[in-house]
């Protein structure tokens, strides 16, 4: 409001307040997809990294919990997500994941934003897969691939069907109860949507996505045609998994970050099995930044393995942080 002069009064100081609602006006598809791409970017090119993962099993609720958290110093995003897996709250009426986010201000360290987390997950992880399918999947790509048909699967859909000519969706979820939520999605953004088996999704599918809680392979190396790209999203704890470690060495292998994907993504079972070494991997950001070929052939499968890192919670975090501020009344609190 302006002061009595007609001067515009300074905003008082305090934490900015971004909550759930204001994330899902504020931070799009599109906005999402450009955050995440610079920051993969920014941590190949050595300008961003992420701190240790700590996810643990709290002993209640089934619940796991923990912290991600880094610092893009090409962004100026500094900061933590808090939160993690609650396997009972979809009979609560809630989503399984619950997380908020923490920004910081790095010259000073002072606390600058609290941002709801459970919205930017989902729309940065459908960002990760569709970065990857920008960057690796081949241009005629036709059929999309789904395996997993929870609340995730349904972002990761409509971010897919944006960055290629898709003409149809097949689709398989361990629980098929679960899949008219999918094709309802598939029917919103004009897609005709077949449920089949899940080796049916691959001997039909071009760019196959896979968002499961599996901790066994649903995918085997020789179910995968020639020319494939697979963006492998839900391994994100030890034990995960999703496909046959044998598949690694029929693939060019891509990832967020190396050390992650080694340690609790999907290549910590190809790099146990001795089916792939660390060197083998490459980050994505290296073909965002155009230093890796990345896809070479029209018969080379490409792997990406979507661990999801907190650089990317803090990238879209950021986005609906810088937007929520500049709004005619922020919700920001005095500490």
């Amino acid at each position: 409001m302006p002061d009595h002069n007609g001067k515009k009064a300074p905003r008082a100081a305090g934490v900015l307040i971004v909550s759930e609602a204001d994330c899902q006006r504020l931070v799009s598809a599109r906005r999402a997809f450009d955050a995440v791409e610079s920051v993969f970017a920014a941590m190949a090119g050595g300008n961003a990294y992420n701190f240790p993962v700590i996810r643990e099993a709290i002993g209640h609720a089934d619940a796991l919990y923990g912290f991600k958290s880094g610092f893009d110093r090409a962004g100026l995003a500094l900061g933590v997500k808090s939160g993690g897996y609650w396997p009972g709250n979809a009979d609560r009426g809630l989503t399984n994941h619950q997380s908020t986010v923490f920004l910081f201000n790095p010259d000073t360290g002072q606390l600058k934003a609290v941002v709801g987390g459970n919205y930017l997950t989902a729309v940065r992880t459908a960002a990760s897969s569709s970065v990857s399918i920008a960057h690796l999947a081949r241009k005629d790509a036709r059929v999309l691939g789904m395996i997993g048909a929870g609340h995730q699967a349904q972002f990761q859909l409509r971010a897919a069907a944006e960055q290629r000519d898709f003409e149809r969706v097949l689709a398989w979820n361990p629980h098929p109860e679960m899949l008219p939520k999918l094709a309802a999605v598939a029917g919103e953004i004009g897609l005709p949507f077949e449920s089949v088996t899940a080796q049916d999704v691959c001997a039909g599918a071009d760019v196959i996505i896979t968002i499961t809680s599996a901790f066994e392979p649903l995918l085997m190396a020789d179910w995968i045609r020639p020319g494939t790209h697979l963006a492998c999203m839900g391994t994100d704890t030890k034990g995960k998994q999703e496909v046959d470690s044998a598949l690694a060495a029929r693939s060019s292998v891509f990832t967020d970050e190396v050390a992650q994907s080694i340690s609790i993504g999907e290549m910590q079972h190809a790099v146990a099995a001795g089916t792939l070494a660390e060197g083998d991997i490459t980050p994505i950001g290296a073909v965002i930044n155009a230093t890796h070929p990345g896809r070479t052939s029209d018969d080379q499968i490409t792997l990406f393995d979507g661990t999801g890192v907190g650089l990317q919670d803090l990238a879209v975090a950021e986005v609906a942080a810088r937007a929520a501020a500049t709004e005619a009344e922020p919700n920001i609190v005095a500490l």
